[in-house]
């Protein structure tokens, strides 16, 4: 283990750390951990390297990496909806009543030459469970947990003393 630390400092310009989620402690029912290899920035090889094993086996807490009022991007799928039709994933018009062998189509795909479909035909497919990012999502309170603060639901404007259980 030493041997191949000394080794990351002496030859590695990018340093990584894999991590993970503690999903037993957050009741979704989920017990596969999340695994997310996150790069360290600033200073050089051998500070990042010092500073990855410094937490290695450690807990991080969110407070130590995010800050409020802080702005963020998020990177997740959207709610998956199976396959769908053509009418339904594009907003595709629907064919006349009496039409031939189904109404919930396109009338035509293209032209005789070239011959194949092109990319910009619908078509049916997948619908949802795409991999969409969002920019600019700004952080407005970091909770703590009910050990920390007995009553972590209260604000500034709203002095009630209650509690959130995540």
């Amino acid at each position: 283990m030493a041997a191949e630390v000394e080794r990351a400092k002496k030859y590695c310009q990018v340093i990584r750390a894999i991590c993970h989620t503690q999903v037993g402690k957050v009741k979704i029912g989920q017990k596969k951990a999340h695994i997310k290899e996150i790069q360290v920035n600033g200073g050089t090889t051998e500070k990042k390297v010092d500073f990855i094993m410094g937490l290695f086996e450690q807990e991080v807490k969110i407070a130590d990496v995010f800050s409020q009022d802080e702005m963020v991007d998020t990177i997740g799928a959207t709610k998956g909806k199976g396959i769908a039709g053509v009418v339904t994933r594009w907003g595709v018009t629907r064919l006349t009543r009496k039409t031939h062998r189904g109404l919930r189509k396109v009338a035509c795909i293209g032209s005789w030459h070239p011959a194949r479909v092109s990319f910009q035909v619908p078509r049916s497919g997948q619908r949802g469970y795409h991999h969409r990012t969002e920019i600019n999502k700004k952080i407005y309170r970091i909770g703590k947990s009910l050990k920390e603060d007995a009553n972590n639901a209260c604000t500034e404007n709203d002095l009630t003393e209650k509690a959130i259980t995540p």
